[in-house]
């Protein structure tokens, strides 16, 4: 009986340590509405960095300063604080990157907040800027563009290099030189795709991925940037005010992509427990 007594003393003890779990919330607030959002454990540097900075003020009174309707909203920039009309941004930071955290399990999928990077060719490592992060509005997918999702572009492209510079495969390298040449689109990627079980054997490069119900129920119905994914490191997402996103996309911009009239956001952070979150937000917690 003291044994029974001490296991449900134990369980309660447990369940109200979990319940009373903390976490932190972002609040990005903008003239247009607040868009809510929480950040990854999984990524630890990214997301100490971005509540250290907001905890700073660091974001207040900087710009959404690149906006692309049907893709993404981009912001972060100190330099955005003090520009000057039609001055280019993008360039700004605290002076510092920091190391690509990619998750599998964390994707592109609409109010996902990533972290803006230079380009590979000087950045090919991939880290991330130190302070800009973009948060998606992406596209709704059809089934079978989720399908093509499964073939790794980027993997398929470096595995099919090695294959043709193989001599034994010279025939199929003119082949596909050919078909290009003509402009055969459809042809050349039927016949590429048809290679795959080939160019995995061969160059041992995994160009086949999985597709998770989760990514495909999420870029089949909110819709998502999918070809981001791997690429830039997703640490966070919105989860209340996807609507504000879609009203800043729609903002008239220059040639650079920024916003004709400029607006400013502040972001502010709060811990609050896991549990009054999933109540006043209507979100869960993914189990561990």
């Amino acid at each position: 009986m003291k044994l029974l007594f001490r296991l449900i003393v134990l369980s309660l003890i447990h369940t109200s340590c979990a319940q009373d779990e903390k976490e932190y919330v972002v609040t990005i607030k903008t003239e247009y509405g607040d868009m809510i959002g929480i950040l990854y454990d999984e990524t630890p540097r990214h997301k100490a960095n971005f509540i250290k900075l907001a905890k700073e003020h660091y974001y207040d009174g900087t710009l959404f300063h690149r906006v692309m309707k049907g893709f993404m909203i981009q912001g972060g920039d100190p330099d955005s604080k003090t520009v000057k009309p039609g001055e280019a941004l993008g360039n700004g930071g605290p002076g510092y990157t920091i190391p690509a955290e990619f998750n599998p399990n964390f994707f592109h999928e609409k109010g996902a907040i990533a972290a803006a990077r230079l380009n590979d060719p000087v950045n090919p490592k991939k880290e991330s800027s130190g302070s800009q992060f973009y948060i998606v509005q992406g596209q709704v997918l059809s089934e079978v563009e989720v399908d093509d999702l499964k073939i790794d572009q980027q993997k398929l492209g470096e595995a099919l290099r090695i294959f043709v510079q193989n001599p034994n495969h010279r025939g199929l390298r003119d082949t596909l030189t050919q078909l290009q040449e003509n402009n055969e689109i459809d042809a050349f990627q039927k016949k590429v795709f048809g290679l795959v079980p080939m160019l995995e054997k061969e160059t041992h490069i995994k160009i086949i991925r999985d597709v998770s119900d989760e990514k495909r129920k999420a870029y089949t119905t909110s819709g998502g940037a999918p070809f981001l994914d791997d690429q830039y490191t997703v640490f966070g997402k919105i989860i209340k005010g996807l609507e504000i996103i879609d009203k800043i996309a729609q903002l008239h911009t220059d040639n650079t992509d920024r916003p004709v009239e400029d607006f400013a956001m502040t972001v502010s952070v709060k811990e609050m427990s896991k549990k009054k979150i999933e109540q006043e937000y209507n979100y869960t917690f993914p189990k561990n």
